[in-house]
């Protein structure tokens, strides 16, 4: 069974403008680039794309921009999760009206250490409401919303919702992680997808779709040279580079860093904007990173500049 968002998807950068306001232009030169030069797919509004610093509005705003700006719409993987029921419900009906064949969705993560009856529950309860027509990805990341998602909450969710149900992003950046889900899910037809750039090689091997990663935003090449030769020298090569580039994205807060590196690649200096709580790199790290992308093989990146006059 082929996977629906299977191969390299970037988790995508969001643009903005010096007040702080979405720039869809330029959000949508990089997704335009990011499909010119090896990903698949896009993960667009996930963690790295700072969804949960943009209001309802904004968030709907972003998405539509993308699709006005030529973006398919088949190719996104929109991130839908939210504290409440009302809030993941409408971001997941919008997506599916845009055309998205599916959505992340992290769980509700205010409340800390919910059971997983409650987790089904709410779950179960955003996919009644929703009502068909959009495959839901569960967002596996607890260290960043300390709601972890377990096999059996999983499996019992694909049991109840197997035309629903679509697989997961595990984002904790651990292989037995991934490997647990894969072994246990995987042969029904559940979708795999690392958030670790690092664990592409290795969670193919086992049964992964392929991966959702941050660092893709500028390596995406050599990772999608991973997914298509899968084994090999090149291959190994190319998994070697994509290592380097995230201990690069690493090695720095990850969000401004590879904004800094994306705006000196491009020689476009609006990509360091972002919202706080997220802040700037300091003149010592944004050096600091620019040399580790560099050191690892992964400059230049080809076609930006043109991706940048086509915004």
């Amino acid at each position: 069974m082929e996977a629906l968002y299977g191969g390299v998807n970037a988790a995508l950068l969001t643009a903005m403008h010096a007040d702080l306001s979405p720039d869809h232009g330029r959000t949508a030169a990089h997704a335009r680039w990011l499909l010119d030069n090896g990903c698949n797919g896009l993960g667009v509004l996930g963690t790295t794309g700072e969804a949960n610093s943009f209001g309802m509005t904004e968030r709907r705003e972003i998405l539509e921009n993308l699709v006005r700006n030529g973006i398919p719409a088949r190719k996104m993987m929109p991130g839908t999760g939210a504290t409440n029921l009302a809030d993941s419900v409408e971001l997941t009906k919008h997506a599916r009206d845009l055309g998205c064949p599916g959505v992340l969705m992290l769980p509700p993560f205010y409340y800390k250490n919910p059971s997983d009856d409650g987790l089904f529950a709410y779950f179960s309860e955003v996919i009644h409401r929703v009502g068909g027509g959009v495959k839901v990805y569960l967002y596996h990341f607890p260290a960043q919303s300390a709601v972890p998602l377990s096999v059996s909450l999983l499996s019992r969710l694909l049991d109840a919702f197997p035309d629903v149900v679509k697989g997961v992003k595990d984002s904790t950046g651990d292989l037995a992680s991934a490997q647990a889900f894969i072994e246990a899910l995987a042969r029904r037809g559940f979708e795999v997808y690392p958030g670790g750039d690092n664990l592409l090689q290795k969670t193919l091997a086992m049964g992964g779709a392929g991966c959702i990663t941050a660092a893709s935003n500028l390596c995406a090449r050599f990772s999608r040279i991973v997914y298509d030769k899968r084994t090999g020298p090149e291959a190994d090569a190319a998994q070697a580079i994509v290592d380097k580039c995230r201990a690069a994205a690493s090695s720095v807060p990850l969000i401004p860093g590879l904004r800094e590196v994306l705006a000196r690649a491009s020689g476009d200096d609006a990509w360091r904007h972002i919202r706080p709580p997220n802040m700037p790199l300091s003149a010592a790290q944004a050096d600091s990173v620019w040399a580790a992308w560099d050191a690892a093989g992964a400059l230049p990146l080809p076609g930006l500049g043109l991706a940048r006059a086509a915004e």
